[in-house]
């Protein structure tokens, strides 16, 4: 039977295929080489959860999904994103993938062009077109979801992702799954506490997974945060960075929710 990633999968497929139609993979590596050189990620993110200024927020851009459907309507995804880069945000990711989350690859090259913060391009990327892709449109992170992608591929598009000058953000889910990020030399693993195959959410997994991450990598625990708690108790399993999308969004004033889930993780530094 076919998983709810399964299906995502296959869609991302039919609509890569339309747009490499359009947009031959020559024309789409000319304009990755000439976009201007990705910002550093990795240095953006680390250390999170040994600086006294508290975690990393990867604040997302994210009008939808698969499991809550419609979030918010987002209709100016740039200042959207400089509300979260003047609230202390250290990424900005945004969703690309326009059947389940409803986003665009001109919501990526809004957001490039309005922050000055490393950006995000979180899609389902299982193809080699999909990262000169991420690459002309400005991103200086893609999405590798070690559950979509088998060994070799999570390895060459790795790879493929840093001659591009981006960093890859590598997810999983289970221990299996971290072990196959760490075969492919993955400097920022995030442990995503939603399953994928099931939409089933659960904050305690990030605790359970924290333990089999190499002590070398920059943590992001992903998924589950509704309030600053969720936050705060993140940090305190040792979260470099914390991605939030949907409570943002909905938040009403992004700027002040990035603070204070900012302030939650130092909050966490006082106690400890």
């Amino acid at each position: 039977m076919a998983t709810v990633l399964d299906t995502i999968i296959a869609g991302v497929r039919e609509d890569l295929a339309q747009r490499r139609a359009e947009t031959p993979l020559t024309e789409i590596r000319r304009r990755a080489a000439e976009a201007p050189p990705a910002l550093d990620a990795l240095s953006a993110l680390q250390g999170g959860r040994r600086d006294p200024s508290g975690v990393r927020i990867i604040a997302e851009v994210k009008r939808s999904s698969p499991s809550k459907g419609a979030l918010a309507p987002i209709t100016d995804p740039a200042s959207l994103a400089r509300s979260y880069q003047a609230g202390g945000a250290s990424v900005v990711s945004v969703l690309t993938e326009p059947r389940r989350f409803n986003g665009s690859l001109e919501d990526l090259a809004a957001v490039r062009d309005a922050v000055d913060i490393p950006v995000l391009r979180k899609d389902f990327m299982v193809d080699e077109y999909q990262f000169h892709e991420a690459r002309a449109y400005g991103a200086d992170m893609v999405l590798l979801i070690v559950a979509a992608l088998d060994d070799a591929q999570l390895r060459d598009f790795s790879a493929l992702t840093r001659e591009l000058g981006m960093h890859p953000l590598v997810e999983a889910h289970t221990e299996e799954e971290i072990e196959r990020a760490a075969a492919a030399q993955a400097q920022i693993v995030g442990v995503n506490v939603r399953n994928l195959k099931t939409l089933e959410v659960d904050v305690a997994h990030y605790s359970a997974m924290a333990r089999h991450l190499p002590e070398d990598v920059v943590r992001v625990a992903e998924s589950g945060v509704d309030s600053a708690s969720v936050v705060r108790d993140y940090a305190g399993q040792g979260a470099d960075a914390v991605l939030v999308g949907e409570a943002l969004v909905r938040h009403g004033d992004p700027e002040t929710a990035v603070k204070d889930f900012r302030a939650a993780s130092l909050a966490h530094g006082e106690e400890s």
